[in-house]
């Protein structure tokens, strides 16, 4: 997250403030910092190619172009999982990743420069697992934010019935999939987010809608603005 502070510095503070805010996307250069265990998978999440994500550069809601992989917040919070917040401390300090070490709230060029280039995808960690891979594109193609854009633009402009039944469905594929493999295949839960991305029937809601289960039946509706 890119932070600058209000009073003027040339120097890292040790503040912590840049790790509250968000913990980085992971580029190629810090491949081997997950191959080796140093940040494991449980502890990323993926943001797929269309879904809403706040760009810290343009500090603005867009709908990213390219996959991000992100390390994930800590109970919740913006604050990065690897902060040891007892001590104001990174875990893995000497082996951080990159955003973190070109990271300089007073001088931001260098991070903004190499922000957006060479991140590192999920078929950079997982491309090669026998049959994983495949239910990880499967996924995509099926629940394709990018899909589900122009079905919300159908429904919303043409007052399309099957758009709307297809976004239904998507949701529903999401959630199914999700569960089948935790409880049948024994997936650990807190691989999905990294693996499938964060599930659709909360991401849904940067389309403007809220997703309702009543006895089993998905439906969405128009958020209402505070």
């Amino acid at each position: 997250m890119v932070y600058r502070p209000e009073n003027s510095v040339d120097t890292c503070q040790c503040c912590g403030t840049c790790c509250t805010k968000g913990g980085p996307a992971l580029h190629r250069e810090d491949r081997s910092l997950v191959a080796d265990g140093v940040i494991l998978l449980k502890n990323l999440f993926t943001i797929r190619r269309g879904e809403l994500a706040y760009d810290n550069i343009k500090r603005q809601l867009i709908h990213t172009t390219d996959e991000i992989i992100k390390v994930k917040g800590h109970n919740g919070s913006w604050a990065c999982r690897l902060l040891d917040r007892q001590n104001n401390a990174c875990r893995i300090y000497s082996q951080r990743p990159v955003e973190c070490r070109l990271l300089k709230c007073w001088e931001p060029g260098e991070i903004e420069t190499m922000y957006a280039t060479k991140r590192l995808v999920r078929k950079d960690l997982v491309g090669d697992v026998e049959g994983l891979w495949g239910l990880i594109a499967d996924h995509e193609e099926r629940c394709s934010y990018l899909k589900l854009a122009e079905w919300v633009k159908q429904m919303q402009v043409e007052r399309d019935r099957q758009s709307a039944a297809r976004i239904v469905e998507t949701i529903n594929y999401d959630i199914q999939i999700r569960k089948l493999l935790t409880e049948r295949q024994n997936l650990a839960p807190e691989l999905l987010d990294f693996l499938f991305g964060r599930p659709l029937e909360f991401t849904f809601a940067g389309f403007g809608y809220e997703i309702k289960r009543t006895d089993g039946i998905i439906s969405f509706v128009p958020k209402i603005s505070a």
